[in-house]
């Protein structure tokens, strides 16, 4: 994250010093909050690495979590193409919504494979007892290699001889597999889908 952000380039007098800011998680790219930024709050947000807006109803800069702990961490933050608005790409250290919620938007869509990724990377840490993930993980990088062969085997059987329903679930299959062997080599599902990116075209 570019800390040198130019503060003053952006609309400030259209909307009476305010912008309106929308966070996103970085990771599964779920809308969290809608919250608004004045000069400060910008300028604290920059420092903090924690998100901060301007609160209208407390009238004061105001830190998401200062008093929960569960604050946005900012990972990137970008303006529209009227500089009178932000996005901001944050991960979150609990609930956002004060009703306990990921989102303050319920039904906010989100990136299902990034939340496996993340899924995954948590049960590789803290392997808890009886996960089936766990055992993947401590039978070794071999065996999580041998479950991906035969998952794509697998699918690729499906696709020949079996209908629809099945060839998804062994795709899905697959992409579990694939996600745990990427993680067992210190690598993730996120890092792949760039290496597609960088591929367009």
């Amino acid at each position: 994250m570019n800390r040198n952000f130019d503060i003053e380039s952006l609309a400030w007098d259209k909307q009476g010093g305010m912008l309106p800011t929308i966070v996103q998680d970085a990771d599964n790219l779920r809308v969290l909050m809608l919250g608004y930024m004045s000069r400060e709050a910008l300028a604290a947000t920059l420092v903090s690495g924690h998100v901060t807006f301007f609160s209208r109803s407390k009238n004061r800069l105001w830190t998401k979590g200062e008093r929960s702990g569960h604050v946005l961490e900012l990972v990137s933050l970008e303006t529209d193409c009227d500089n009178d608005a932000l996005l901001v790409q944050a991960r979150p250290c609990g609930s956002t919504c004060h009703l306990a919620r990921a989102s303050c938007f319920p039904d906010a869509p989100s990136d299902g494979l990034a939340e496996l990724d993340v899924l995954i990377a948590q049960r590789e840490r803290e392997r808890p007892q009886g996960s089936y993930t766990t055992q993947l993980f401590e039978a070794g990088t071999r065996r999580i290699a041998q479950k991906v062969g035969e998952e794509g085997v697998e699918t690729a059987l499906a696709a020949v001889v079996q209908g629809d329903t099945a060839l998804l679930g062994e795709a899905a299959d697959l992409l579990y597999h694939l996600t745990v062997l990427l993680r067992a080599r210190g690598l993730s599902l996120a890092e792949a889908r760039r290496v597609l990116a960088g591929r367009r075209g």
